[in-house]
This record gives structure tokens, sequence and C-alpha cells, in this order.
């Protein structure tokens, strides 16, 4: 007898900054990573159930597939609210039940119609208690929990249902929480403010399951702020240094973290040990009076451009988070990013419009004063829609926000912050910054990225940076690449959204003059009987 189907799906992730849409292809890979969420909850699901998981970034829901199923699970972020939405509809239609958690559902179900069973917060407290009550028939709406679990019972995610081969990276999570409380950020909502951590062993045993698979290459530990707990981490370093030794480097890891990270010298040295190839902070703004209003007090306490070169200067790439739009930006904020980014060489730099996310200091502020005008779609890099009223005038805030995106994507300067950033970064001869051996996915992208790029239209500065890179940095060449194929999704996607904000201008212009016409057809009757006003 066939066994119940749950079905967990994950929405699509628009193209954006994040997607890599447009880079992915250049190695063979359909998505930059899986769903680390969905394949955790699989291990929760006892074995009477069949799990299956679709994820629809690189793969199609077959109707026959949803037909077979007893339940559908989605897990989505605020991103992923357009796809989810028409995910859930789809189930309707088929008769089929429908279950959704994960961090858009846990902000916003008010706002989610077509969901049967709500699973909010962490899972590892209200999953079970729906799975006990589904199991009897007697499954509620909602099941949710502010309880703040220790990460002990989580169990090792199902990558058996994941076919990573179609991935770029393979997303892990050591820790849950962040000390800081930025008022623009919902992960202290969502996980609190102590970081609560897996125990070495643990980390470490799925770490090994991500080997046993036969995956080999990027690992994103996607914790919000991986430096949470220091004593904690420092310990698991010191045993993935080992780990890596004993299995011949097989991963290279990336995480975020606060600036603060440059400051713990010990720290730094044991994630170049472990093999740690980029950290993403939130840099923000080089606006003081901003980071101060925004509670980024952390930024404060330090030189960041002196922390990141630091950072730079042991091997691991930063990347940085931007935000325009804050209360008291002043008016030369956008000449200032630009300058600022440049400095800090970083090549991957996602700058954003602020946005006020549900559940957040920021959002509960501008409600307060009425400034709210919408909900967040949760993507602040590629639509320019505020939802909120902002101090500096709206429209040249868009304009100034556009006018960075296309300046630090100029080729030449995001080539520029390439060649400065491999400059940082340390000689052969320091101990620990030999790169990994070049592999076949290299080699292919290698050779895609000579054909593609040599015949686009930056064509010449990108033969102007290879030359210059592979003269200066030779040791380098997987970095060298890398940093090439991204800039070609960096280009991609900055010329569409340039391209539909030029659009969308064309038609506001043209809105507004056939409203002008239409005013001035309705005051004709004014102008030509004159008696009319009497």
């Amino acid at each position: 007898m066939d066994r119940p189907l749950f079905l967990l799906v994950y929405p699509e992730v628009p193209a954006t900054y994040w997607s890599y849409k447009h880079a992915l292809p250049f190695i063979g890979k359909r998505a930059a990573m899986p769903p680390l969420g969905l394949p955790t909850i699989a291990a929760m699901i006892p074995d009477e159930y069949e799990c299956r998981v679709v994820d629809l970034n690189v793969e199609k829901l077959p109707e026959r597939l949803l037909a077979r199923a007893e339940l559908v699970l989605i897990s989505a972020m605020i991103v992923q609210a357009d796809s989810m939405r028409r995910l859930v509809a789809r189930c309707r239609r088929a008769g089929v039940r429908v279950a959704a958690g994960g961090p858009y559902p846990t902000s916003c179900r008010d706002s989610i119609e077509g969901v049967d069973h709500f699973i909010l917060g962490e899972g590892e407290i209200s999953f079970p208690r729906f799975l006990t009550d589904y199991a009897a028939g007697i499954a509620k709406e909602v099941y949710e929990s502010d309880c703040r679990p220790e990460l002990a019972t989580v169990p090792i995610p199902r990558f058996d249902l994941l076919r990573l081969d179609l991935y770029d990276t393979v997303p892990l999570q050591y820790s849950r929480g962040c000390p800081f409380d930025c008022e623009f950020c919902d992960i202290v909502h969502l996980f609190g403010r102590r970081a609560r951590v897996k125990s070495t062993a643990q980390f470490i045993a799925e770490v090994e399951a991500v080997h046993d698979t036969g995956f080999r290459g990027s690992v994103f530990i996607v914790d919000d702020n991986f430096i949470g707990n220091r004593r904690a981490v420092k310990e698991l370093l010191r045993e993935l240094v080992v780990w890596q030794k004993a299995h011949g480097t097989p991963f290279q890891f990336s995480t975020e973290a606060s600036v603060d990270l440059a400051a713990d010298d010990e720290l730094l040295d044991l994630m170049q040990a472990a093999r740690f190839s980029m950290v993403f902070l939130g840099i923000e703004t080089p606006d003081a009076e901003s980071l101060s209003g925004a509670g980024k007090m952390q930024n404060l306490r330090q030189d960041v451009a002196q922390s990141v070169r630091r950072i730079q200067e042991h091997g691991i790439e930063v990347t940085g988070g931007f935000i325009v739009g804050f209360d008291t930006d002043p008016p030369q904020i956008f000449d200032l990013q630009i300058d600022y980014i440049d400095s800090l060489a970083i090549p991957q730099a996602m700058v954003g419009l602020l946005m006020a996310l549900p559940n957040t200091r920021l959002y509960d502020r501008l409600r307060q004063e009425g400034r709210l005008v919408g909900e967040s779609t949760g993507n602040n890099t590629h639509e320019a829609e505020l939802n909120f009223r902002p101090v500096m005038d709206e429209v040249h805030l868009r304009a100034g926000y556009y006018r960075v995106l296309e300046t630090i994507y100029r080729p030449d300067r995001y080539f520029s912050r390439c060649l400065e950033v491999l400059r940082r970064f340390p000689e052969p001869s320091t101990p620990g910054s030999r790169e990994r051996p070049i592999r076949v996915r290299e080699i292919v992208g290698l050779l895609s990225s000579l054909i593609r790029q040599t015949l686009s239209s930056y064509s010449f500065h990108y033969l102007h940076y290879l030359r210059r890179a592979f003269g200066s940095r030779p040791d380098l060449p997987v970095r060298i690449i890398t940093f090439a194929i991204l800039g070609h999704h960096y280009f991609t996607i900055t010329r569409s959204i340039l391209r539909r904000n030029r659009l969308a201008e064309r038609r506001q212009r043209r809105a507004h003059r056939l409203a002008g016409a239409r005013s001035r057809d309705r005051m004709e009757p004014l102008v030509t009987r004159p008696e009319a006003l009497t």
C-alpha cells in the first residue's frame, strides 16, 4: 500500500541581484541554493509518510504529482509572496490541503489566503504539534509558539531529497538569533537576541551529511550573524579546520556576520584556516547619523573601512549590504555611497532602498507616524517601490538610487573593485592562503566566460581586467574567473532594472500628458462659452 505523500514545495524567487540568474548558466547550475527549511522539516516527518521536495526554482511541479499529494507544505520568504499565492491557488484547484510556514507566513499570516494550516515560528516546536493533530484528524488552522528552543533537537536535513547537482551552493545553519537590534531588521523578532547554537558535533555531522551526498564546493552558513556566540563558534572552527584537512578540503565556506568580526584576530585566523572565502556584512551607509538612527551602533564602534580591509587581507571576500532612504540621509548620500563602495573594494555591493518589514521597530515607528503606505515586497534591490513616505523627496530618492546602481555596476568600476580586492588578498606564501585546486566546473566556467564575455558589449573592460588580474595574481584563478562571471550577472540585472525604470517613467509622463489633455477638453466649453460661468 502506498504511503500518503507529503509534498514540500519551495516557491520561486524572482530574478534579482541575489538570484545570480545570469551567472549560473556559466557553470551549468539552475539556482544558487536549495531551500534548507523544507528538508529540515522533512527530517521530522515519520516514515509512515512519503516525502518529496519540489523547488520551483529548478524544476516544475507536475500535475500528476500534485494530484497524488495528501498535503502540500510550503515555506516562503516575503520576496516569494507572489509565487506562493499562485502555488496555493493551484493547490486549491487540485483539491489538495496546504500547510505553510517560514518567515513570510510567520510575519504576514493575516494577509495570506487559501492556507489550511499555518505552522508558525520555529518548526521544532510548532511542527510536531501539527503532526500529532494531523495524524489524529484534528489539525487546527494555526500552530504557533514564541518559544526560542535550543538547537539540539534540530535534525540533520534530508539532503537526499534534493538534487544538489542543480545548485551552486549548499546551505547549512549553525545558529539563530543576533545580539543586535537594528531598527529595520526583523531577525530579533523571528529568532531573538541571544545567539543559540548547535553543538560542534551536531554541526560537523551536518557537514558530513553534505559530504556523503558527493557534493563538493561552496557551503553557505545561513546564520544572520555567525559570530553571535564567539566562544562557541571558535570551538566549532577549530574542529572544522581538522575536518577539512582530514577530508582534503572539499568545501569553501561563506556566511553573514557583523563588522566587529574584524576586531577578533583569533576568529579571523580560524575562519581563514577553515577555508572561509566570503562573508556578508551589513555596512548600510557611510553616514554616521543614519547608522545611529537605525540602531546600527556596532558599525560606529570601529573604522568600517579598516575592518573591511582587515577581513580581505585574511583572504575572505567581503560582500556588503547598503541602504539609501534613511530619514537622516543627506542630499549627497548617493555620491557618498558610490565613493564608499569603491573605496571599500567591495565588488558585490547589494544596494537597496530602505524597506519597512513587518515586525520591525522601523515598521512600528512609521505606522505610528502615519507614514506607511503598503506592505513590503521583500525585494529592496530590484523593486524601487517604497512602502512608506520618505523624508527625502521620493522622486529624488528613486533617481539617486538608480544612479548608484548604474554607476557601481559600470563594467570599468566593477572590475576596478575586483582588481583592488585581489591586491588585498594575502600572497600565496602566507600560511593558509593557497587557493584550492581548480575543479571541472570552474574550467567549464572559464571557457564559457571567455566565449560569452569576450563577445559582450563590455569586452574591452573584461579583457583588460583578465590581463591585469592574471598578471598580478596568477595564484587566484578561481577568484578571478568567479568575479568575471558574477560581473556579467550584475551588468545584466542592472541594465534590466534601468530599462524597466525608463519605461515606467515614459508611461508615467504619457499618463500625465493624457490627464492634462482630458483636463483641457473638460475646460474647452468654458473657454468657448463664457456664459457657462454664470
